[in-house]
């Protein structure tokens, strides 16, 4: 494969990094909101200053390093410098539970670890490991025994050991098909794999987006994704610092606050989002404009008028998110359709993505400059091979397969599960879906989600979620099958009914009657609008949030009997 990019003789992340610390040197890159961000050139610096330590205190050429944190500048910085001597990071989604971190850490067999102080009380239950040091996050330094008299403090006295042990050692350096990172996923399916990926695989990856997307050093990314996930760490680290670009990290839970003023601050052109966040500003903060009186309503259902409101709407959305916005990414999950048509009559810069872990992660995307086809992720990505196996001779749906540059090196310790899903050089996704006659991919669903009629039809759940959630007192759904019967689980905006009952001053009785008929009245309008194949019987209450995975897709597993 060739890409447009000069000077970049090896496809690894310290060649990456390196040609991009020479072209833009005193440019910035990263900072959090409202501090003073560093250069290209401090950037490249503190990399080299950490490759130091980390070899200083052993760690050299296929180390294993852990990364535990919330998204900051000086993560960029332990990610590189770890990939910049030839070991290997192991970044951690910062919601996992204590417990599955720990499994991390032992199944990884990781030497060396970086901690947030947000974190560092997980860390320090890390017995029976492999670690030999820390490194706290927040101020690069190794922790010290004096500081935490725990687990870490027999861990720093056998890096002053390691120290004068390996003091002289210099750094190996990585090739494109040497193992850069080790991306512990956590599915819909409940099992937590190691995807293995190489220093090829992510950076082929970063290069494939000049085929959708124009980026420059005056492009500044805001950050509100977890950077420990693929999406955010290719698209969102690896992308700007190809390009010369800057990056802002949010320090709080991107709440609509928070986001409301980074976004006036920032005045960001680029931001990558899952579907949930632009879901939720479209269904809080647009739609109540269009269907609080009857009158509005009615209009907002012609579809000349709907597309005039949504025109104008978009502006304004524009607005709130700075002004500058070029570039709109949406991955992780599946968007709703409803939202969509929306984004599409508002003018609305977004792209739908669509990649997984195993392929670093992006697969297909529409260029920025072209308009997005309606329910698609695009065409497959620069460098891409996408199939449908075995397709259905009537829709021509069947799984999507795939071929890349950034294929994973396989599952960590996992050669079974390696095999199961890359067959002859092919990834199968468990995605199931078409692709048109332009070479568009659209996808129906998960292959272990579908659900078989009594017509012998397959059901897609998601699809029909995609129309329950359009109700404005739906948070979130799920539909299963019970006894060869379709029900759904209703998780409802109880702030929003609250309002709508005068709960204040309404029997708990009366608002749980209020409640068991609105859940009718909303099963019966969808059925309204499904095949009598999906029609469904039951609508149940589910009074606590879904558990989700931090894509936001609910595990499923959790929820069927």
């Amino acid at each position: 494969m060739t890409y447009p990019y000069e000077n970049l003789n090896n496809f690894t992340l310290r060649d990456l990094l390196n040609r991009s610390i020479e072209l833009y040197a005193e440019t910035d890159v990263l900072s959090k909101l409202s501090e003073t961000p560093m250069t290209y050139k401090e950037f490249g610096q503190k990399v080299q200053e950490m490759t130091k330590l980390l070899q200083k205190n052993g760690i050299s050429h296929g180390d294993k390093v852990l990364l535990l944190s919330q998204n900051m500048p000086n993560w960029a910085i332990a990610y590189f410098s770890v990939t910049y001597i030839g070991a290997v990071i192991v970044p951690v989604l910062p919601d996992f539970h204590p417990s599955e971190v720990l499994h991390i850490l032992r199944h990884s067999e990781a030497k060396a670890a970086f901690v947030s102080r947000k974190h560092l009380s997980t860390l320090e239950e890390s017995s029976n490991t492999d670690l030999e040091f820390a490194i706290e996050l927040d101020s690069l330094k190794i922790i010290d025994e004096s500081i935490h008299k725990s687990h870490l403090s027999e861990l720093a006295k056998k890096t002053k050991e390691m120290a004068q042990k390996f003091s002289n050692t210099s750094p190996k350096v990585p090739k494109e098909d040497d193992l850069a990172a080790i991306i512990y996923t956590s599915g819909t399916t409940g099992h937590s794999k190691g995807v293995m990926l190489s220093h090829k695989n992510i950076v082929t990856n970063a290069l494939s987006t000049y085929s959708i997307l124009e980026i420059t050093k005056d492009d500044v990314f805001l950050s509100i994704l977890p950077l420990a996930h693929t999406y955010e760490c290719t698209v969102g680290l690896i992308v700007p610092i190809l390009h010369g670009s800057s990056v802002v990290y949010i320090d709080k839970t991107p709440t609509p606050s928070v986001l409301l003023k980074a976004f006036e601050l920032v005045k960001p052109t680029m931001i990558l989002s899952v579907p949930l966040i632009i879901e939720k500003i479209y269904k809080n903060k647009i739609l109540p404009k269009f269907t609080s009186s009857f009158i509005m309503r009615n209009l907002y259902k012609n579809s000349f008028i709907r597309k005039k409101l949504n025109k104008i709407a978009g502006k304004k959305l524009l607005e709130t998110f700075g002004g500058r916005l070029k570039f709109f990414g949406i991955g992780g999950a599946a968007l709703s359709p409803f939202v969509e048509k929306f984004l599409l009559e508002a003018e609305f810069p977004y792209t739908v993505g669509y990649g997984l872990t195993e392929t670093a992660p992006l697969l297909a995307g529409t260029n920025i400059n072209l308009t997005p086809k309606f329910k698609s992720t695009g065409p497959a990505f620069y460098g891409v091979e996408l199939k449908i196996k075995d397709p259905d001779p009537i829709t021509k749906e069947g799984e999507i397969i795939a071929k890349s540059p950034s294929l994973m090196l396989g599952y960590y310790k996992d050669k079974e599960q390696t095999e199961e899903v890359i067959r002859d050089g092919w990834l199968h996704t468990g995605d199931l879906g078409f692709i048109d006659e332009d070479g568009y991919l659209f996808i129906r669903g998960r292959s272990k989600n579908v659900i078989i009629g009594a017509d012998g039809k397959n059901i897609y759940p998601e699809q029909l979620e995609s129309i329950i959630n359009q109700n404005e007192a739906v948070l979130d759904s799920l539909v299963l099958e019970q006894n060869s019967k379709l029900v759904a689980r209703i998780h409802l905006d109880y702030e929003l009914l609250d309002e709508r009952f005068n709960a204040s001053k309404t029997s708990d009785l009366k608002v749980k009657d209020e409640i068991t008929n609105l859940l009718e009245e909303l099963r019966l309008d969808v059925n309204n609008q499904v095949a009598s194949s999906s029609k469904m019987i039951k609508f149940i209450e589910q009074i606590e949030p879904f558990v989700k995975t931090p894509t936001k897709k609910i595990k499923r597993y959790i929820y069927v009997e």
